[in-house]
């Protein structure tokens, strides 16, 4: 995720397909640690992987979306960012940046026929959590979620569809929260 291999990434996007219409970024994947006992490299790492490669991205494709008169950018954050979380304090705090940096570029580009949105999730069942919601920890904040279970992959497409589409055009700002009412739940 360096500046050079963005650069690289989005410029074969767009020589190969003509133009670039929708962006979805989408990296993460903590260290986990505590606010308290992190390292500096731990702290680094989060914001690098939840927060600094996607400004990176949008810094690259702005232009591009510019240039054709508009297109879409969607941040694949995380309900984590609204809530805390034990033993998560970098992604946690670095996917809370990218609700923020999301609104920021929301009002730079709503001139520019250019929406910002994020999409985030709760758990979904990817090889990541897996081990964890295995855990009796892990079943017990199943039973704390309103649905009582992870959202399969497939569960992501159709938000990412409306985000991506012409349905969403005045949608710009937003956050669309797919988490089985994870959010809204007495936790």
């Amino acid at each position: 995720d360096s500046p050079k291999t963005i650069t690289a990434l989005v410029a074969a996007t767009v020589e190969r397909f003509g133009r670039l219409d929708v962006m979805i970024n989408n990296s993460g994947g903590p260290p986990l640690a505590r606010a308290a006992t992190a390292t500096e490299e731990q702290w680094e790492v989060a914001v690098q992987r939840s927060l600094l490669f996607f400004a990176r991205m949008c810094r690259e494709a702005i232009p591009h979306l510019k240039q054709q008169g508009g297109g879409r950018i969607i941040n694949m954050a995380s309900i984590a960012g609204t809530v805390g979380r034990p033993n998560r304090a970098g992604y946690v705090a670095a996917k809370g940046g990218l609700l923020a940096l999301t609104r920021a570029l929301a009002a730079d580009m709503a001139g520019k026929n250019i929406t910002v949105n994020a999409l985030a999730p709760g758990y979904v069942e990817t090889d990541l959590p897996r081990d964890y919601l295995a855990t009796e920890a892990g079943r017990t904040l199943m039973t704390r979620i309103p649905q009582r279970r992870p959202a399969e992959m497939a569960e992501l497409d159709g938000p990412l569809l409306l985000l991506a589409s012409d349905a969403s055009s005045y949608m710009t700002g937003s956050v669309v929260a797919v988490d089985g009412g994870h959010l809204v739940s007495s936790l």
